[in-house]
């Protein structure tokens, strides 16, 4: 593919779904068409669809009136990962390298560069086809906002929003029943959700995969605050919080791909507390919601950015990278620099300091009464 004028690009949405893809499409079908007159194809869900050489050409009628949906017009799956690819022989499951058929369907169709809009998994799969030969451009996708080498990615404004509208409810409940609530988000790895909506939402506690907590630090910190009269506590948790010298809470492993499906830490810490404290405690999980619906203005037009400055990146010839925001501006990143890990939040970052002076509880230590008491 290398060394090819560009006549016709492909679209690809892949991983869990987040408020702006339609917005990333566009942008970058928009563009691709109006300014640079290329055809446009989209890839229909993700690797799956890559693998099945399933496409379908995009026109100004397909993308029209997009911006505000939420989903993929596309569709996306967390499977079809071609460089391990799972089968099932004889009654046994192993992982095969598909990938030289991925690269053979983008030649059959003609296909002059590969838009891949993704998280962690996606673009180090992007990074791995850009090594065959395939022409990348990487767009940054995670409502955890937990992708190196950019200030933000899109979906995670909607999903903080999402998580503070329901915070926003849990509270007046929890303060007409004089109740413990637990609401656990999404979070597998890095707590930037649970920490954005708590402070949004005035939660007192809140437990983050990057700080192992101590139940007997938050019960004695939620006992404290009804002992001071306070009749409820809002406890916001990240899917993968966990406590200290503990493993991670998970619902089930994935027999094909042995992927473990995070959830359940939030009815766990409820239990603990209310057994350690006796305070009646309700648990609520809001799992796919802050995945769900219309993206915020403040992520389409994150989401919109990207889809052009993508096109745009395509149109200069800089394959292997992934648009990213930098301050104020859009750039471009190697998509080796994006694969070497996590952006996760430090316990000592500023977000977590506003918190900790708030009299917020990161169940480390018990914060004090000064705080807490404001």
């Amino acid at each position: 593919m290398g060394g090819t004028a560009i006549r016709r690009i492909a679209v690809m949405t892949g991983g869990g779904d987040a408020p702006g893809l339609n917005a990333v499409i566009r942008g970058v079908a928009k563009t691709a068409m109006a300014t640079f007159g290329w055809d446009v194809l989209g890839v229909r869900d993700g690797g799956e669809g890559l693998l099945a050489s399933e496409f379908q050409p995009l026109s100004p009628e397909h993308i029209r009136g997009i911006a505000a949906r939420g989903g993929t017009i596309l569709g996306t799956t967390n499977r079809g990962n071609p460089f391990s690819y799972p089968v099932t022989e004889n009654g046994q499951s192993r992982l095969v390298d598909r990938s030289h058929e991925a690269v053979e369907n983008l030649r059959r169709q003609r296909i002059d560069a590969l838009v891949a809009i993704g998280g962690d998994g996606g673009l180090r799969i992007a990074h791995r086809l850009a090594g065959l030969g395939v022409n990348v451009v990487g767009v940054p996708k995670t409502i955890d906002n937990d992708l190196l080498a950019t200030d933000k990615t899109f979906g995670f404004e909607t999903a903080v929003q999402t998580a503070t509208d329901a915070l926003d409810k849990i509270e007046t409940t929890a303060e007409a029943h004089h109740r413990v609530m637990v609401v656990e988000v999404m979070g597998r790895d890095a707590g930037w959700i649970a920490l954005h909506s708590g402070i949004a939402g005035s939660a007192n506690v809140i437990l983050i995969p990057e700080i192992p907590f101590d139940t007997d630090v938050v019960a004695t910190f939620v006992a404290g605050r009804r002992a001071r009269k306070k009749t409820y506590t809002i406890v916001v948790v990240a899917e993968g919080a966990h406590p200290v010298g503990e493993k991670q809470v998970f619902l089930e492993v994935d027999e094909r791909t042995g992927i473990r499906r995070l959830g359940g830490v939030g009815n766990e810490v409820g239990k603990r507390i209310a057994l350690k404290t006796g305070l009646e405690t309700r648990v609520t999980i809001l799992g796919h919601i802050q995945r769900g619906g219309s993206p915020t203005a403040a992520d389409r037009v994150l989401a919109t950015r990207y889809g052009v400055a993508a096109a745009h990146i395509a149109h200069e010839g800089k394959f292997d990278q992934m648009v990213a925001l930098k301050g104020r501006d859009i750039t471009s990143v190697p998509l080796s620099e994006v694969t070497r890990g996590l952006k996760l939040v430090e316990a000592g970052c500023q977000v977590v300091k506003t918190a900790r002076d708030l009299g917020v509880c990161f169940g480390d230590v018990v914060p004090s009464l000064v705080a807490t008491e404001a």
